[in-house]
Formats: C-alpha cells, structure tokens, sequence
C-alpha cells in the first residue's frame, strides 16, 4: 500500500514536470518532426569514438563551508561539438561555471564516490537530505556532489525547468557531453588528490549520467558505478508520456528520437567496467522511470539489479539499495568489510 502511494506521488510530479517543461517541438507535425530528427543522426556518424574527449587537468580549489564540508567552483573546459548550436549553448553565461560540494574525510587517500542529482535538483540542500552523506563517510568514501549542466546554480532564473535536457536533441547531446567533461575532472582532482578508488552513482538523470560515463571511461578512470532508479532511454521516457503521438506515428518517432540522441545513450557502447562492480537499483512503483529502465540497463551491461520497495521520489527500502553498494564494494575490496558483523547505522 505504502509503494503505491508513493506511486501516486511521482504522477503527481509528472504532471508538474509536463507543465513546466519546453513543449516547442508539440506544435510541430509528424513528418515535420521526422524530417527533423532524421536530419540529426547524421552529424555524428563519425563521432562514436571521439564524442567525450578527456578533458585537460584542473586546478580545482576548494572552499570551506563548514567543518568537513568544501566546494569549488571552476571554469568547464567545454566546447560544444556541433558549430551550429555552439552560440546558442554556450549564451547560459551560469552553465560555463562547474559546480561540486565535497564531503572530505581527515585522509586523501581515501576511497571516493561521486553523486549525481535528478532533473530539476542540484540545489545543496535538498541533494544533503538525498544522499546518505554521512553513512557513506562512515563508510570510508569520500563524496562529490556535482551540479548537472543547465541546473541549480548553473541555470538562470526562469520560469520552467532547466533547458537540459530539451527538445533539441543537439542540445540534449551537447548537455550529456559537458556533463561526462565536468564530472572527469572531478575524478582526476580525487585521483591527484590520492583516492585509490573513485567510483560513480546517480538517480534518475543523474542514474543515466552515470550509466552513460561507465561506457566512454574505463577503470582506470571509474572503478564502480550505481545506477538508481535510473532515466535508461530519452525516447522511451517521452513515449510514456505521450509525447511523441500514437499508433505508428509514436513508432516512427521513438526510432528516430533514440538515433537522434544515440550518440550520448548508454547503449552506444558496451560497459568498460568489470560487471562485478556494477550494480542497477530500480523502484517497484517507480512511475517517472519505471522499473524496466533500470531493467534495460542491467541487460545491455550484463551486470547486478536489485528491485526495492517505494517510487521514485519516496524511495522506500532504498537503505537496501546503499547496503548492496557496500557489499558490492567490501567484496571488491575498495572499502574495509563492515565492523563486527554489523553495518553502521543507516543509510
């Protein structure tokens, strides 16, 4: 009863998010739309192996905000792929600024962990009440909380939702680049800083982010990744919401729309991590992503999915899911097996 009422809950966020989001590309027709997202594809036929370059070290600087507790703000090396929407992409003078809080133990040598917000989060508060910070200190990892493009901090005030992702595939694709850009230069500044493990998790956008990152960096970058209640596919998730039409039309289009944004997908390439450190968490009466992206995800990477209890916004059960990751992780030995028998309290 307790999951389908949180079920409830996440149509409810549906509805808020279909109001706020950018509706340009409804008032278009069928073929018009065809036309377009088939002329998309093509830009990067020859991209698949160069789309997400390794970006240049930085000289991240942190500053302290309460006692153990750091952010840093640095220019993104970033610089979009496509000249014909290079103008309009780099015009969100916020989104030029990466963003991150750390969560540091005493020790930079020190296993880490980087977490990565939904759609429409990113503000400190709300992403400290997230994630089990604490427990995962406790733990012995040390955690980045980055802010996706376009969100929070890096988005201007405006009435709706953050423009990525948006209904220009192009844009969407060039959002996923500079987020996979921002998010390697945390890692370099834990592996300069001595971590001997650094590891990728995210919910939602953030769960498709990190799914995406698994297949463009290698262990020598990542060594683990969680995918939670994931986004798996931007083409699936606007045909569940009846965006892209019905009967063959909405066919026609969910093909197109996947092969328009193919080239940020997490199924464009195979899992560069070992399977033993990949671990899929979706929710039951997830209804924002539900249950089967999480389900697609664990298919094209052969890896581990555990299902918990609860939905996408009231995530019952989900202190299993960071229980697993500690398993996952123990096992692995990137972090000490658990004290006496007993995990720490929490998550």
């Amino acid at each position: 009863m307790l999951g389908v009422a949180a079920g409830v809950v996440d149509r409810a966020m549906l509805a808020a998010i279909q109001a706020r989001g950018d509706r340009r590309a409804d008032v278009l027709s069928h073929d018009e739309r065809m036309r377009r997202l088939g002329a998309i594809a093509p830009l990067y036929d020859e991209a698949l192996e160069s789309f997400f370059p390794k970006p240049d070290p930085i000289d991240l600087t942190l500053r302290e905000v309460r006692r153990g507790v750091w952010e840093s703000q640095w220019p993104s090396r970033y610089e979009p792929f496509l000249a014909d929407v290079s103008e309009r992409y780099l015009s969100g003078v916020e989104n030029r600024t990466a963003r991150a809080r750390f969560y540091l133990g005493a020790s930079p040598k020190r296993p880490a962990v980087i977490a990565i917000h939904g759609y429409m989060g990113g503000a400190w508060l709300i992403e400290e009440n997230a994630w089990p910070i604490e427990w995962l200190n406790r733990r012995g990892l040390d955690v980045a909380l980055p802010v996706l493009p376009f969100h929070a901090g890096r988005g201007a005030a405006r009435r709706g939702g953050p423009t990525f992702p948006s209904s220009d595939p192009r844009m969407t694709n060039e959002g996923f680049r500079q987020a996979v850009t921002d998010l390697r230069s945390i890692v370099q500044f834990f592996r300069a800083r001595g971590a001997p493990h650094v590891g990728v998790m995210g919910m939602s956008l953030g769960g498709y982010t990190t799914a995406l990152m698994a297949t463009v960096v290698d262990e020598a970058e990542i060594d683990f990744i969680m995918p939670l209640i994931p986004l798996a596919s931007l083409a699936d998730f606007a045909r569940e919401q009846g965006r892209l039409g019905v009967g063959s039309n909405a066919d026609e289009q969910h093909v197109a729309l996947e092969r328009a944004n193919f080239i940020a997908s997490p199924f464009a390439r195979p899992l560069r991590l070992p399977r033993a450190r990949a671990l899929v968490v979706g929710a039951e009466h997830d209804r924002i992503t539900p249950v089967h992206h999480a389900e697609r995800i664990a298919r094209h990477f052969e890896c581990d999915i555990r299902t918990v209890g609860g939905a996408h916004l009231i995530q019952l059960g989900r202190g299993d899911a960071f229980r697993a990751l500690a398993a996952m992780l123990e096992r692995e030995g990137i972090i000490a097996p658990k004290r006496g028998g007993v995990y720490p309290s929490g998550p």
